[in-house]
């Protein structure tokens, strides 16, 4: 289920080309029209646009976005014009390529099922003409590297069938691995967590729980630490619930003083498409207020609008 964006008047990929267009004739941008059009168009028709405009004006609709727009609504609106495998392969090769932040592309990929990994790993290829593994393999170090290896590598599961005598077995195996021994057999923490469905791993987090009175949350979070401590527990918690993980990480962003652009950027526009209702859901649940008001009081101007749009509307 994702947010449906319904354009206020049908219009025509063509139509939508001719008025960004015009909007960026003349002194400066009208901004508010490239906010209108685009906020409110799925991939499908992002896709078509960027044809048509192409077609017409012999020129790169995003290139000319790049030159037309700045700051944060230049960021979110450049990402957005991907469909959401691209805009995933965008942002973990800027992570890992451009602007450093191995946490941010550890949280896309370690968010990511199975096969949208297999996609973003393909358009990876495709736009930048380098494998993300080798991008790993050059940034990333220790068992983190392993971690986002050993992840990005292995063929999952995706289904809901799991094997009870399974579950126990990895359960038993993690704390033997961690809080049973001293020191933490991280090998096997990174085989149960890469090599496991979802599914498998929710029913693993509870069985563990039951087995041994902790969660094995707080069991990876003692046992091990850093990037590779982050990249476990995003694994853990997007197997159990992963609209409960992205609005918890909007809701840090927006904590406290100050704003972190480039995280709201990164879940609002990755996740507009995939589960954006289930996390405004969770976000109202567990902080009594709409993820929606709390975007439009830590942002503003076009920016704001932009944000507002692919959340949605307000219920």
């Amino acid at each position: 289920m994702s947010t449906v964006f319904v354009p206020p008047t049908l219009t025509s990929p063509r139509d939508d080309a001719m008025h960004l267009y015009k909007a960026f004739k003349g002194f400066g941008c009208d901004t508010t029209t490239v906010v209108n059009i685009l906020g409110h168009r799925d991939a499908t028709q992002r896709s078509l646009i960027q044809h048509e405009y192409r077609t017409m004006y012999h020129e790169d609709l995003s290139k000319r976005l790049s030159s037309e727009l700045s700051g944060d609504v230049k960021r979110a609106v450049l990402l957005w014009l991907h469909d959401p495998a691209g805009r995933d392969a965008t942002v973990v090769r800027q992570a890992l390529h451009n602007d450093i932040d191995l946490k941010a592309a550890t949280e896309v990929i370690c968010s990511r099922t199975s096969s949208q990994i297999q996609h973003v790993k393909q358009i990876y290829y495709s736009l930048f003409g380098c494998y993300m593994e080798h991008d790993i393999e050059h940034q990333a170090s220790g068992d983190h590297k392993k971690l986002l290896l050993a992840y990005i590598t292995t063929s999952r599961y995706e289904g809901p069938e799991i094997d009870r005598a399974m579950v126990e077995h990895d359960a038993k195996a993690l704390y033997k691995a961690g809080e049973k021994k001293l020191g933490t057999d991280e090998k096997t923490f990174i085989r149960i967590f890469s090599e496991r469905s979802r599914a498998h791993l929710a029913a693993v987090d509870s069985a563990y729980h039951n087995m041994y009175g902790n969660s094995l949350k707080k069991a990876v979070k003692s046992e091990t630490s850093g990037l590779f401590e982050f990249g476990l527990v995003t694994i853990l918690q997007c197997a159990v619930n992963p609209a409960k993980y992205f609005a918890k990480v909007l809701r840090k962003a927006m904590k406290g003083l100050g704003t972190s652009d480039k995280t709201l950027i990164r879940v609002i526009v990755t996740r507009a498409e995939i589960d954006m209702q289930y996390i405004k859901e969770e976000y109202r649940r567990k902080h009594g207020k709409s993820l929606n008001d709390a975007v439009h009081s830590e942002t503003s101007g076009h920016y704001r609008a932009f944000l507002l749009s692919l959340l949605g509307t307000n219920h």
